[in-house]
C-alpha cells in the first residue's frame, strides 16, 4: 500500500501517476530506465603509484631549495646572525632521516642510526655559531647524542637477533630508558662540574627495574604468560 507524496490519496499498485494530482510515482525498488546514464562509473580506475624514487628525488629538491634559499636571505639579506644554520641543520637531520625511507631503503639500520647521529651532531655543531660558545658542544652535545646512538643500537639489535615478543620488546625497551636516563644524568653533571649522584634518574631507574621484574616473571612463568596474554590480547 503506497500513498501520493503531494496530496496523500491512496494509490494503485500499478499506478505510475496519482490520479488526484497527477504527481509521478517514485518506486526506489524499480530498476533505472536504461536511456538514463548511471551517476557511478562502472569501471574501476586506480591512480599510479608514486615511485620511492622519484618521490626521493623531489623531496630533495624540497630540502636542498629550502637550504639554499635561507642562505642566501641570510646573506643578502637578513645579516645579523647566522640564523640560516639552524634552519639548514634541521633540513639535513630530516634528509638524512628520509634516506632510509624514500630512498635507499636497502640501508642497513644500524648505519641508518649511525648517519642521524652524525647529522644530529652535524646540527649541533652549526649551533655553536649561533650561541658563540662551543664548550657545551664537546662536553654535553656529543656525549649525549653518542649515548642515544649506543642505547638505540643495542635496543635494535635485542629486537632482531634475540627471542621477540611483545613482552621481550617490553623488556628491552624499559631497560633501554632505564640506562639512557642515567647516562643523561652522569653526563649532565659531569658537565656541570657536580659529583657524580642519581638523583631523578634513580626514580626511573627504579621503576623500570619493577617493571623488568615483573616482565621477567610473566616470562617465566608460562601459564601466568597465557593468561595475561588472552586477557590483554596480544
Amino acid at each position: 500500500m503506497s500513498y501520493c507524496v503531494n496530496c496523500g490519496v491512496e494509490l494503485d499498485a500499478s499506478a505510475t501517476k496519482c490520479p488526484l494530482c497527477d504527481t509521478p510515482v517514485y518506486n526506489p525498488k524499480a530498476p533505472e530506465p536504461s536511456t538514463q546514464p548511471s551517476p557511478f562509473p562502472k569501471e574501476k580506475g586506480q591512480v599510479e603509484v608514486v615511485k620511492r624514487k622519484d618521490l626521493g628525488v623531489l623531496l630533495t629538491v624540497i630540502v636542498l631549495a629550502t637550504a639554499v634559499t635561507c642562505g642566501l636571505l641570510n646573506v643578502l639579506v637578513f645579516r645579523s646572525s647566522l640564523w640560516s644554520l639552524a634552519v639548514i641543520g634541521v633540513f639535513l637531520v630530516l634528509w638524512v632521516i628520509m634516506i632510509p625511507v624514500v630512498i635507499y631503503t636497502r640501508q642497513p639500520v644500524y648505519l641508518s642510526i649511525l648517519l642521524d647521529g652524525v647529522a644530529v651532531i652535524v646540527y649541533l655543531y652549526l649551533l655553536t655559531y649561533l650561541t658563540g660558545q662551543s664548550g657545551w658542544f664537546y662536553g654535553l652535545g656529543i656525549p649525549v647524542v653518542l649515548l642515544v646512538i649506543a642505547v638505540v643500537e643495542a635496543v635494535i639489535f635485542c629486537i632482531r637477533k634475540l627471542p621477540m615478543s611483545f613482552l621481550t620488546g617490553a623488556l628491552y625497551l624499559i631497560s633501554g630508558v632505564a640506562v639512557l636516563c642515567v647516562g643523561l644524568e652522569i653526563l649532565i653533571d659531569r658537565f656541570l662540574g657536580l659529583g657524580i649522584e642519581l638523583r631523578w634518574s634513580a626514580i626511573v631507574l627504579t621503576i623500570c627495574v619493577i617493571v623488568d621484574i615483573t616482565i621477567a616473571t610473566l616470562l617465566s612463568r608460562r601459564r601466568l604468560r597465557n593468561a595475561v596474554r588472552r586477557r590483554l590480547h596480544f
